[in-house]
């Protein structure tokens, strides 16, 4: 085992990258060309796609070893995505997506623990056994919908309580190139423009809805021209940085009072779209471009070394989570507002001991 001579003091605390110009519609101008990345900012968004890439292989595994069952759609691929919106925007704005959430339920504050149970159905899942892969949630995080494209109404709403309320947060609403073409998602266009909501729709086009192409399933494929009247951003989807530059542009445009805005992030899953499509990743399973390294903003063996590292978080869940109790017949009348047979409140699933 070589030893490397050089020290942290020998590399810069920062860098300032180039990033690809964005496509704009009704925009006169867009994010910057150049973003500033710290040595805290990026080891944090590198050990965070790391760690959803892991997360997501591991439950892979246990999904063909019949340990997780049911519907499972996993996100590897798209975590620059996910890393990206969470650095533009702050924990206290509100986010919901559809039911490829796992990696927005650990950024949004869960826990691979949390997680890891609530894909096996245990108690110490992070929606308590009950929500499975498409069901999670955390504050502020509004899932996991299983209903393809009823998340963007649900995420207007969200905006709407925040402008009532004047607290200066905003919404972020995600979906797929697949449901871009839900007729509801059009009537929340409308709705949200006419009333001023401060809504960032977000479509994560990994180029297929289900098995089918972008090509063969819209008539145009333009997707952030597609709320006409809304401005919009056309971003790569695979490069964290320019993401979050573009978010960043985003949540000024609607904290100053603009209304909503659109953004298409052009991105790729590596897995079918849930574990019941027989397609193999398509690509090795570390992540693709590891950018952190350039301009000696860290050197190989700090990028290496988060390898075993989020290997070591999986692991070390397993092992917190696999001994966790299932939820037992009575625990399907908790969490309830009103009880389904005698209209009384039910016991919170908190209070048991």
């Amino acid at each position: 085992m070589v030893a490397s001579s050089r020290s942290y003091a020998d590399f810069t605390p920062e860098a300032t990258f180039d990033i690809k110009k964005v496509d704009l519609h009704r925009l006169e101008e867009g994010p910057p060309l150049t973003a500033t990345l710290t040595r805290e900012e990026g080891l944090k968004y590198y050990r965070t796609m790391q760690t959803i890439r892991r997360m997501e292989l591991k439950a892979d595994q246990l999904y063909k070893q019949k340990i997780i069952r049911g519907f499972c759609h996993l996100y590897d691929g798209q975590e620059a995505c996910a890393v990206g919106i969470e650095g533009g925007i702050t924990l206290s704005d509100h986010l919901i997506t559809a039911y490829r959430a796992h990696g927005y339920t650990l950024t949004r504050g869960g826990t691979v623990r949390e997680i890891m149970a609530e894909l096996t159905g245990r108690r110490g899942g992070i929606a308590k056994g009950k929500g499975g892969s498409m069901h999670m949630y955390t504050k502020n995080f509004y899932g996991g919908n299983g209903i393809v494209g009823a998340q963007v109404p649900l995420g207007a709403g969200v905006a709407l309580a925040c402008k009532y309320l004047g607290n200066d947060q905003l919404c972020v609403s995600l979906y797929g190139d697949g449901a871009a073409n839900q007729g509801q998602i059009f009537e929340t266009y409308n709705m949200s423009s006419l009333w001023k909501l401060p809504i960032i729709f977000i479509c994560e086009n990994n180029q297929y809805g289900m098995g089918t192409s972008v090509e063969r399933s819209s008539a145009s494929t333009e997707y952030y021209k597609r709320g006409d009247y809304i401005p919009g951003l056309r971003v790569d989807g695979m490069d964290v940085l320019c993401v979050r530059e573009a978010t960043k542009f985003a949540a000024d445009h609607c904290r100053s009072g603009k209304g909503p805005i659109l953004m298409e992030l052009q991105t790729y899953r590596y897995h079918g779209h849930s574990m019941s499509d027989p397609v193999l990743p398509t690509v090795p399973s570390w992540l693709d471009v590891l950018w952190v390294v350039d301009h000696s903003v860290y050197t190989w063996e700090t990028v290496e070394c988060e390898k075993p590292s989020s290997i070591a978080v999986l692991d070390t869940n397993w092992c917190a989570w696999h001994l966790l109790p299932y939820p037992v017949q009575r625990h399907l009348y908790l969490d309830l507002p009103v009880h389904p047979l005698n209209g009384t409140h039910t016991q919170s699933m908190s209070q048991l001991s």
